[in-house]
C-alpha cells in the first residue's frame, strides 16, 4: 500500500480533489441493492460499486479505506450530488442526455450495462411485457423507470396502472400482497429484489430489457480532473483483465517485459510521473480489489448474473479501456 502524496506538485488538483485531501476522505453516494452496495452484518459496505469506491481511494490515497459512504434514496442522491454533499455518486446512475445538459453532472466510464425488466408473478400468466395489458404495475418515482414504462405501453397500444412507490424495500411487501402484479425496476434491482421474496420460484423476471441502463459513476460538472481520476480508476481494472492481470499473479507481470505493461504497473514510472499519479496506483487497485472481473465474480456472480454485455470487448462484450499510454 502507497502512503499519501500521489500527486505531483506540478499537477493542479482540481477542486474537488483539493477539497477531499483536506478531508482525508472520499464522500460516495450509494443506494442498497444487494451484490452493488449494501452493510454487511458489521455494518461494511460491500458490492461491486462499493469496491469502486474503494480503487478510487487507493487512487487518491493508497488506501482503501478512505471513502465514506451514504445511503440515499434515488430522489435524494442527485440533489445530494449537486449540493456538494457527496463527490461522487456510485449508486447505479443511469447516464442520460438530460442529466447531462440540464443538470450539470459529468460521467465517468459505463462500468455495469443494465437495462429495465419486469418482475412478475408466475400465476399471471404472462411469458412477454405485451401481456400485461391492463396490469397494475409498482414504479419507483423519479427514475428513468418511471418514464420507460409510461413510453412502453404508449408505443406497444396497451394500458397499466402504474403505482407509485418511492421506497424500493416496499416493492417486496406489494407484489406480495397482490397490491401490484408486477414490479419494474433495472434488471440488476429485480435480481436481488427476488431473491428476497418469501417464495422466489413463484416469481419470474420477463426476457424484455424496455430501455439500455448504462451505469456510470456521476460526479458534479466543472472539475475535469476530478472526472479523469474517476474514468482512469474504472479503466484501469478494465485494463488489467484484458492483460489477464489479477490480484493474485499481479507481482509476476512486475517482471513482464512488454513496455505498455512496465509501465501499466508502474515499474516504467515515466507514464504516471507524467500525469501526476503515483506510479504504483494501478498495481495497488488491482492488488488490493481485483481487475472488473474479480470485482464482478466475487460480487455479481454468486446472484446469477452472466457476463452478458458487461464482458470485454475481446469476448463479445461492451467493456473497452483506451490505451494507457
Amino acid at each position: 500500500m502507497v502512503a499519501v502524496g500521489l500527486f505531483s506538485t506540478s499537477t493542479h488538483a482540481g477542486p474537488t480533489l483539493e477539497k477531499i485531501k483536506a478531508r482525508g476522505s472520499i464522500k460516495v453516494g450509494v443506494g442498497t441493492t444487494p451484490g452493488f452496495f449494501s452493510p454487511d452484518s458489521n455494518g461494511r459496505w460491500q458490492g461491486f460499486f462499493a469496491d469502486y469506491g474503494r480503487a478510487l481511494a487507493i487512487t487518491v490515497f493508497g488506501d482503501p479505506e478512505k471513502v465514506e459512504f451514504t445511503n440515499s434514496s434515488p430522489q435524494q442522491r442527485l440533489p445530494a450530488l449537486q449540493s456538494g454533499e457527496f463527490d461522487i455518486l456510485l449508486s447505479g446512475v443511469t447516464v442520460t442526455i438530460t442529466r447531462a445538459f440540464q443538470l450539470g453532472f459529468h460521467f465517468g466510464p459505463t462500468v455495469f450495462y443494465d437495462g429495465q425488466g419486469i418482475l412478475v408473478r408466475k400465476d399471471l400468466g404472462v411469458t412477454k411485457a405485451a401481456d400485461l395489458d391492463g396490469a397494475t404495475i409498482g414504479v419507483q418515482s423519479g427514475t428513468t423507470g418511471e418514464l420507460n414504462i409510461a413510453d412502453f405501453f404508449r408505443k406497444t397500444g396497451k394500458k397499466f396502472t402504474p403505482v407509485t412507490i418511492e421506497d424500493t424495500s416496499e416493492f417486496i411487501n406489494a407484489l406480495e400482497s397482490g397490491r401490484v402484479d408486477a414490479i419494474t425496476q433495472d434488471s440488476s434491482d429485480l435480481v436481488g429484489k427476488r431473491t428476497q421474496l418469501k417464495k422466489p420460484d413463484d416469481y419470474i423476471i420477463l426476457p424484455e430489457r424496455l430501455s439500455k441502463e448504462p451505469l456510470a459513476p456521476a460526479i458534479a460538472g466543472g472539475d475535469d480532473r476530478w472526472l479523469e481520476i474517476v474514468n482512469w480508476t474504472v479503466n484501469a481494472t478494465i485494463q488489467a483483465e484484458e492483460w489477464g492481470i489479477t490480484s493474485k499473479n499481479i507481482d509476476d507481470f512486475l517482471k513482464s517485459p512488454d513496455p505498455a505493461i512496465q509501465r501499466f504497473l508502474g515499474v516504467d514510472p515515466s507514464l504516471a510521473q507524467a500525469i501526476g499519479l503515483d506510479p504504483k496506483w494501478a498495481y495497488n487497485i488491482i492488488k488490493t480489489v481485483g481487475n472488473y472481473g474479480e470485482i464482478y465474480d466475487r460480487n455479481l456472480k454468486p446472484l446469477g448474473w452472466e457476463r452478458g454485455y458487461n464482458s470485454l470487448w475481446t469476448n463479445g462484450g461492451l467493456l473497452y479501456s483506451p490505451p494507457f499510454r
